[in-house]
């Protein structure tokens, strides 16, 4: 699928997802992008990503630049060791440099020296690099600056080093805590849901963006700041000491009907500690007795491949396959290595919204379990993504892979279709009703 055709699939998904989502204001859990249903569709990641976060060394940047040079005639960028100083100086394109890449340099170098007006070197660089990755024509794969990069593994990683507080922006500027998380600085200190935060180090924040009041909440861990929060018309003020915060991306419930005790598993993004809870709540739900399962991955767009594979293998019987990767036309089946004990019923709910790893969950379920798959056909993205570490702290993702179901399927661009269709209307979602949901229950009640 040609860039353009996968960004207008992508901007419809969005769109058509916007329609059966109310708008929210809870933005923040501070600078984290919230990785659940609460954050616009177009800031989720819709990744799979394995787990590759190293940094390139001098060889490896000029390695990358001659493959893509030769492969695409392109003019980019390197990074040189020195990326962390404020500016980067001429380059040497010495003769054992490659013709294009001397090339390259030189035209760095005219333009650092004679443009008319300041150049800051490190800045060309990046664009340099930007200029690389967009030239792949892969929405998927992108080049993140520091601060982007930051935000993206806060998502992906599952924590953050902050306060420990969910904070949102009310339509008169108030900043009022919506949620606190378990063993963070603020809910030990005493803070309480619906406190008003009106200053930071005192600095006033009423009124202000919340990704500027993250940044003042967030910062090194073990260091403190002050918070000022008013509560029933009194003024205090927090020491709170930051520290790592995991945020919590997979909830349970037990539903009963008509005899039936079906446990379902929320799963809101798959990050790095998204398995280990996505354990502990099925081992609490077994031990409940339950008859049967549901697993939500509406709106779940992806994350760390290892999870998934982790949360599939709970369920495929061990030596069953979970997905296939392809690698430049050779494929490799990944298979079940967990002994799994599981045997009840499974419906696994979905969406527009689901894509990547919860595409891979709802395949390998379907395909290797025998799970029903209730909802809207998915989003369908069939790549795998790595990440790169740039000394500067900016990162690439670029695609190495793509994923196929364990029957061999490409879902790219189609997205994988339910067994049951059922979509949520504007009006199902005004009215508090879940379509989706009671058709899930109905299928279990049924077996």
């Amino acid at each position: 699928m040609k860039k353009k055709d996968v960004k207008e699939s992508e901007k419809k998904a969005v769109e058509e997802k916007k329609v059966k989502e109310p708008e929210k204001k809870v933005v923040e859990k501070t600078k984290v992008k919230e990785p659940v249903k609460k954050i616009d569709e177009e800031e989720k990641v819709k990744e799979v990503i394995v787990e590759k976060k190293v940094g390139f060394n001098f060889i490896e940047v000029v390695i990358i630049m001659i493959i893509t040079l030769i492969a695409g005639g392109l003019v980019g960028a390197f990074i040189v060791s020195s990326a962390n100083k404020n500016d980067f100086p001429l380059l040497d394109s010495g003769e054992s440099v490659p013709s294009e890449l001397a090339e390259f340099i030189q035209v760095y170098n005219e333009i650092k020296e004679n443009y008319y007006d300041e150049i800051d070197g490190k800045e060309l660089m990046e664009a340099g690099i930007a200029g690389l990755i967009d030239y792949l024509g892969d929405p998927f794969s992108t080049y993140m600056d520091k601060e982007e990069s930051d935000e993206f593994n806060q998502q992906v990683n599952g924590s953050y080093v902050g306060i420990g507080a969910e904070v949102t922006k009310l339509e008169d500027g108030t900043i009022q805590i919506v949620t606190l998380f378990d063993n963070g600085a603020a809910i030990n200190a005493g803070l309480k849901v619906k406190d008003q935060i009106v200053a930071v180090e005192d600095q006033d924040v009423t009124g202000m963006e919340l990704d500027d009041i993250s940044d003042l909440l967030q910062g090194v861990e073990g260091t403190s700041v002050n918070v000022t929060i008013i509560r029933d018309g009194e003024t205090k003020v927090y020491s709170l000491v930051r520290r790592k915060v995991d945020i919590p991306s997979v909830t349970s419930d037990v539903i009963e009907r008509d005899d039936h005790k079906i446990g379902m598993i929320v799963i809101d993004i798959f990050a790095e500690n998204t398995y280990t809870q996505f354990e502990q709540e099925l081992l609490r739900l077994q031990t409940k007795e339950i008859d049967s399962l549901i697993i939500d991955v509406r709106g779940n767009t992806g994350g760390h491949l290892s999870v998934v594979e982790n949360i599939a293998s709970l369920f495929v019987p061990k030596g069953e396959i979970i997905y296939q990767l392809e690698t430049k036309g050779i494929k490799q089946p990944i298979f079940s290595t967990h002994v799994s004990d599981f045997k009840l019923p499974v419906v696994v709910l979905m969406n527009r919204g689901s894509a990547s790893a919860s595409e891979i969950l709802a395949a390998a379920l379907k395909e290797s379990y025998g799970a029903t798959l209730v909802g809207e056909t998915t989003f369908g993205k069939g790549t795998v993504q790595t990440t790169r570490t740039l000394s500067s702290g900016a990162q690439i993702k670029y695609t190495i892979q793509k994923w196929l179901t364990p029957n061999g399927n490409w879902i790219n661009g189609e997205g994988i279709k339910p067994d049951i269709e059922v979509s949520l209307t504007s009006e199902d979602i005004v009215n508090g009703k879940d379509t989706q949901l009671d058709k899930a229950i109905e299928v279990l009640t049924e077996k």
